[in-house]
């Protein structure tokens, strides 16, 4: 597996500090971000999980931990729509220029507007897909937050 991916080449571009954590992706699990989180040995808290969405037609991007699912009136009024539903993965896909399971918020192929949610900031140190089914990028969710241009609400 290569540790080389567009998202870390973004994050060093960035000059964001972190580290690589690989494991054995598995695409039968029922939920990819705590499958990452109990391979790799650490609180479902600190994985997150990246996903796409569109909110009012519109698509965005959302980061959250592994562990919670996302309200979607509450992301909706986080980027100041109305409604908002989960992308269809093809979408996703085509938008991001990743695959689903290695989907990343840094590197994306299209900008899009980006939020991570305010509960990945009680941790020190977060992670991240590194834009790679099986990687994940370690880094303080603050540089997160600065990489993609972030903004930052409550949506769990």
């Amino acid at each position: 597996m290569s540790k080389t991916t567009r998202a870390t080449q973004a994050l060093q571009k960035a000059g964001i500090a972190f580290d690589v954590a690989t494991y054995n992706y598995d695409p039968n699990a029922d939920r990819i971000g705590l499958q990452a989180a109990e391979a790799i040995g650490v609180e479902p808290a600190r994985v997150l999980k990246t996903l796409m969405v569109e909110v009012d037609g519109k698509p965005a991007c959302v980061v959250v931990p592994s562990d919670r699912e996302v309200n979607l009136k509450k992301l909706a009024g986080a980027f100041g729509g109305k409604s908002a539903q989960m992308m269809k993965p093809a979408d996703a896909e085509r938008i991001t220029g990743y695959h689903v399971g290695g989907i990343s918020p840094f590197g994306q192929k299209k900008r899009v507007p980006t939020l991570i949610d305010e509960s990945a900031f009680a941790h020190e140190r977060v992670f991240i897909n590194g834009g790679q089914r099986g990687l994940q990028v370690n880094l303080d969710p603050r540089d997160a937050l600065k990489a993609i241009e972030a903004k930052s609400a409550s949506v769990t």
